[in-house]
């Protein structure tokens, strides 16, 4: 279902000056199709473009941008099934998730549509004291101007959704790097955002070369950077990116608690998903899981029962469970963590044996904690299991972590999940579910190395729009 070629996107227009860039079929390693790829002096034309379609988008009445959304919801809804595939080709994403994906980005550009005519100011009483009688308070959120966004590879299409979908409810010109290893997503969203009446040089998407892309971060005519990708590229950007404001939305290496009192057999339904959909290739995916001790053995059997049951092969197939990884480089790089925790004394309890780019749900324990396996972000389909007594014990452990993205815990217990919910050095608490939870309009994001800012629809609008206070003295006598 691919095209031979795509385009990128260039002030708003299809551009095709080359088609240097080859995506690969993840599963057969195979080229799928070709992508023009932007030069550096492309970036600095998109980049002038956003600055001059900036008062014309700082105009534009809310509901028009509203039409504007609502015709990318109606268009994504109507290529659901081609975004879909493009999405499996290009990721190796199953097929599955790939349409679950697609419905994900239908909703973050609906949730956009509803939230740019409500995205209000407010009225302030100053009269605090006698020498503010007589004066009126009241603000409003104004774009911040254009923005830079730079999105990732695993969620292609609903990554570049939370940075594309609020800025166009706010009225944010931008330019977008999507990931070389997956563009069609973004291209495709490029495609539909081409059809709509969006002033000239409004949106510019453009795949390019790492080492040509350092407008996006240094330009200081771009007023917002938002990145979601790995740590280290991340804190570097930053460190990089001037006096813009930076959002960054990094790993993890996500702990899920399961306490005693509740049923084991949901725990090891939502844990198997949690730790495995997308072949673990997610920034809140289950990687390490706690287990009380007294249903620790229990759990463990059903959960490596479970395990093995996961189909592995052909992303494009209805049973696919576990696709393959984004690369062989990555997979290679897992399998040799696992290695290494076996050579220091883990037990493997399934998988572990990778074929290429494919590595099949891989359980562990007795893992030393100071492992890469424990430390760093897997992000690929490998959980480590262990064991804890007391509730405060698991959520020491949960903090042990260089990471803060999300936490799950299991537990029936009111008192222990607001404590959990006090506790835990992370930027949200799933509690009766795993970490992998996510709905689009909730903030989303984390502490420590796991990034800064927030997205979720109207938390990426606050980043991408400044208060404007007015005062009124309304009694001049």
């Amino acid at each position: 279902m691919l095209q031979e070629s795509y385009p990128f996107y260039l002030a708003n227009k299809a551009i095709k000056p080359n088609t240097d860039l080859d995506v690969l079929d993840k599963y057969t390693g195979e080229v799928a199709t070709k992508v023009a790829m932007a030069s550096p002096e492309h970036i600095d034309v998109a980049i002038a473009a956003a600055v001059k379609a900036q008062p014309a988008l700082n105009a534009m009445p809310a509901y028009e941008r509203q039409a504007i959304l609502q015709h990318c919801v109606k268009r994504f809804t109507e290529r659901g099934e081609e975004l879909a595939q493009a999405l499996c080709i290009e990721a190796g994403k199953p097929i599955k998730d790939s349409r679950g994906e697609v419905t994900r980005l239908i909703d973050t550009f609906r949730l956009a549509s509803e939230r740019s005519v409500r995205f209000n100011g407010e009225v302030q009483n100053l009269e605090i004291s006698p020498r503010a009688k007589g004066y009126r308070g009241m603000f409003q959120r104004v774009p911040i101007g254009p923005c830079s966004f730079i999105s990732p590879f695993n969620f292609p299409l609903n990554l570049a959704a939370h940075k594309v979908a609020p800025a166009l409810a706010v009225g944010c010109s931008f330019v977008l790097k999507p990931a070389s290893l997956t563009p069609i997503g973004a291209l495709i969203i490029g495609e539909v955002l081409a059809e709509t009446d969006l002033p000239e040089g409004a949106f510019s998407i453009l795949p390019c070369r790492r080492d040509g892309a350092e407008l996006f971060t240094t330009d200081d005519r771009l007023k917002l950077l938002s990145f979601t990708g790995s740590p280290a590229v991340g804190w570097e950007l930053k460190k990089k990116s001037g006096k813009k404001k930076v959002v960054l939305e990094l790993g993890g290496n996500a702990a899920c608690v399961i306490d005693n009192d509740w049923d084991l057999g949901d725990a090891v339904e939502r844990v198997v998903f949690g730790a495995f959909y997308q072949s673990g290739q997610s920034c809140i995916g289950v990687q390490r899981i706690i287990v009380h001790k007294d249903v620790y053995q229990e759990f463990r059997d059903k959960l490596v029962a479970k395990t093995k049951t996961l189909i592995m092969g052909d992303p494009k197939n209805e049973d696919t469970f576990i696709g393959p990884m984004i690369s062989e480089a990555e997979a290679e790089r897992l399998q040799k963590w696992i290695d290494e925790a076996i050579a220091a004394g883990a037990d493997i309890l399934c998988g572990g044996q990778r074929e290429g780019n494919m590595l099949p749900a891989t359980l562990l324990e007795n893992v030393p904690k100071d492992q890469p396996i424990c430390t760093e972000e897997a992000f690929g389909p490998v959980a480590v299991i262990s064991q804890f007594s007391h509730f405060d014990e698991a959520l020491d452990m949960v903090n042990d972590s260089q990471f803060g993205l999300q936490a799950g815990i299991f537990t029936r217990d009111i008192y222990k999940a607001h404590k959990a919910w006090d506790t835990l050095e992370v930027g949200g608490v799933v509690i009766g579910d795993v970490p992998s939870y996510r709905v689009d309009n909730m903030p989303y994001g984390g502490v420590k190395e796991s990034g800064l800012g927030r997205e979720g629809v109207r938390f990426a609008m606050e980043d991408m729009s400044e208060l404007r206070n007015m005062v009124i003295r309304t009694r001049p006598d």
